[in-house]
């Protein structure tokens, strides 16, 4: 397990303040936060390379303040991979062992790394000779060849494009899955978060603000900032009127909804709503559904494979909804045009 309390670092122009973290053993635990938020500063305290001003982080057990990075058994892999462009990928590969001064490991413990990560056939090459994909597999083979006790994951895949992306993702869990290792990967990139996580810690402005699953942080967003960052999209301020047995009713620009919480009345509230929740059709009011309003149709926004419409419900609120391109054409979406958005209670989580 790794344990940090109470932890803290003044920058100066940046601090981190007060984290307090517990990370499972064997546990893919990623740190998400917009850019700036310290989660590289984190990471890199956590490797050893800053001294905090103050707090603890034990691993194993152990506490590791003033250990320097190479007695910690961590393997640290930077978003730019940080290759040497005048050593081959096997000596690349070599370099890790010989800067911790492991001399019982063969040449076939570097091949046999090197061909997990399907990597065999390029030992010979230089980095600048590497896609993006095979440099970053390099220097996980680097980091993996030390057989390090936590391995430590600095946007791994921001400089990759999305096919890339996406084959270094299955890497990663397998990785994981095949190893054991326990992993603290950081991101700005939401989906790379819930594909990948166990848990998530959400980091702003050098504070951890949530730690959760995938699910408790994207669906039940503690707070309006938070809900904003993973997407949430619609973010409603309003006024508790009602509250019975576990529904409350809120006005929010004189239109009232119900939503699936325990409120008490006269509470300013944010209902948080994911625009993949709402519903749109053509037709009238669904009278079965908790919340259904009609409104105008203000925007429609084609983004791969799915469109976002944004719909002005009469002046008190705008809502954006997720719908499919063959959804989208069906009901011939078209702005000015009236429209129905549904969505129930159960999906409108308030903070």
């Amino acid at each position: 397990m790794i344990e940090i309390k109470g932890l803290h670092r003044n920058w100066k122009e940046f601090r981190l303040a007060g984290i307090d973290l517990k990370i499972r053993d064997g546990e893919y635990f990623v740190i998400l936060g917009p850019t700036g938020a310290g989660k590289t500063l984190l990471l890199e305290l956590v490797a050893g390379f800053y001294q905090p001003d103050g707090g603890e982080i034990s691993i194993g057990g152990k506490n590791v303040i003033g250990l320097p990075p190479e007695k910690r058994n961590i393997g640290f892999v930077y978003q730019d991979y940080s290759l040497f462009p005048h050593m081959n990928a096997k000596k690349n590969i070599e370099f890790g062992m010989q800067m911790r001064g492991i001399k019982n490991r063969s040449k076939k413990a570097v091949e046999e790394i090197a061909g997990y990560l399907n990597i065999g056939h390029l030992l010979h090459r230089h980095p600048n000779t590497l896609s993006g994909g095979e440099q970053q597999r390099v220097a996980l083979a680097r980091v993996l060849v030390i057989d390090p006790d936590v391995l430590l994951l600095d946007e791994p895949l921001s400089a990759l494009d999305p096919g890339t992306q996406d084959a270094t993702r299955k890497i990663l869990k397998s990785i994981h899955s095949d190893s054991n290792l326990t992993v603290i990967h950081v991101t700005h990139d939401q989906t790379e978060a819930r594909i990948l996580a166990d848990r998530i810690a959400v980091m702003m402005d050098g504070r951890i603000v949530q730690v959760g699953t995938p699910d408790e942080v994207f669906d039940k967003p503690v707070n309006d900032e938070v809900a904003h960052f993973v997407g949430v999209e619609n973010v409603l301020k309003g006024e508790v009127i009602e509250s019975s047995n576990g529904v409350c009713v809120l006005d929010i620009g004189g239109k009232v909804l119900e939503a699936v919480s325990e409120c008490a009345i006269g509470d300013t509230v944010y209902a948080c709503l994911r625009p993949e929740n709402v519903t749109l059709s053509k037709t009238g009011v669904n009278s079965s559904a908790r919340n259904s309003f009609e409104g105008s149709l203000l925007e429609v926004e084609r983004m791969g494979a799915l469109v976002r419409a944004k719909v002005d419900m009469d002046g008190s609120f705008l809502l954006n909804a997720f719908v499919t391109n063959q959804s989208a054409d069906e009901l011939g979406l078209m702005c000015g045009e009236p429209v129905v958005v549904s969505f129930k209670a159960s999906a409108v989580h308030v903070v």
